[in-house]
């Protein structure tokens, strides 16, 4: 037996979920589920040309890929930490991208959070209505999911359309704060885009992010894309989860894929799925403990 087929059977049985037309929120059965199923994406870079291709690699023939082997075993929920479109978010970037995504939304919410490489307004264009709890931030896409098990929030990144670094701004980390500070303590997940390092193409106040969640105890892990790259890392003993990218590696020791994950109240286990780069690890599983 496959692992993800054993672990699929082995967890509590799964709540029931709303779809109508897209599916906008998960809905749980009364007996509450003990582990949450999601996958993660990252990068997909889709360009208004379905052709267009960078080192070798073919971002929309590899996002229908991903797209098909989710739709093999449906997760509970989908989060895209970002850079859907190819550079500079044209139009024509979330035309091919809601048209490879739809079917998937259309059985399971799928969140999305904008990148260096989205235009935010061409972006809400496609997806005017996204799925979640969409919070008072002016100009930026931010979205609460209120799961079961474990909270999810994603955060806008986005400082300026196709240039590099990113920046949550004062307005966005001042409403983390107080969101952090009257949610109850359900263990959380950040999601956003950019890396968290001291480089000039990171985002420009990780310094400030880090300050907010370490004392907060219930942030538990950070997810996020925009370095191309498959690693897993710590900050006080927060997780930090770098994510691979469907579109394209920037280097030939990385994987092209996607991240599969089950949540319980006392941690994660995240499984690779890589569809092209560097595929040694494909399959492999990483088990995380949250920091009490």
């Amino acid at each position: 037996m496959k692992r993800r087929d054993f672990i699929k059977v082995s967890l509590t049985v799964l709540g029931t979920i709303l779809s109508v037309g897209a599916c906008t929120n998960l809905r749980f059965t009364k007996g509450e589920k003990q582990t949450v199923h999601w996958a993660f994406l990252s990068d997909t870079h889709i360009a208004a040309d379905a052709n267009d291709n960078f080192r070798g690699s073919y971002p929309y023939k590899n996002l229908a890929k991903v797209i098909s082997e989710i739709m093999a075993d449906l997760p509970d929920a989908v989060a895209v930490t970002g850079d859907m479109a190819r550079l500079e978010g044209k139009v024509g970037d979330y035309a091919n991208f809601q048209n490879l995504i739809q079917p998937l939304a259309s059985k399971v919410p799928v969140y999305m959070a904008p990148g260096n490489h989205d235009d935010r307004a061409n972006f809400l264009q496609y997806f005017p209505e996204l799925p979640g709890r969409r919070q008072p931030v002016a100009d930026k896409c931010v979205t609460v999911v209120e799961g079961p098990v474990v909270r999810l929030i994603l955060l806008d990144s986005l400082f300026r359309v196709n240039v590099t670094p990113g920046l949550l701004g004062k307005q966005q980390r001042q409403w983390l704060r107080d969101y952090l500070n009257s949610c109850d303590d359900r263990p959380t997940i950040l999601c956003l885009h950019h890396t968290l390092g001291d480089g000039d193409n990171d985002l420009l106040d990780a310094p400030y992010l880090f300050d907010i969640v370490t004392s907060a105890r219930k942030v538990k892990a950070i997810i996020y894309g925009h370095s191309h790259t498959f690693s897993f890392s710590e900050h006080e003993r927060i997780h930090l989860v770098n994510l691979p990218a469907i579109g394209y590696n920037f280097s030939d020791s990385m994987p092209i894929g996607w991240v599969e994950a089950y949540f319980t109240t006392d941690g994660g286990e995240f499984v690779l799925h890589a569809i092209g780069g560097n595929t040694t690890l494909d399959g492999s599983v990483k088990k995380l403990a949250w920091r009490e």
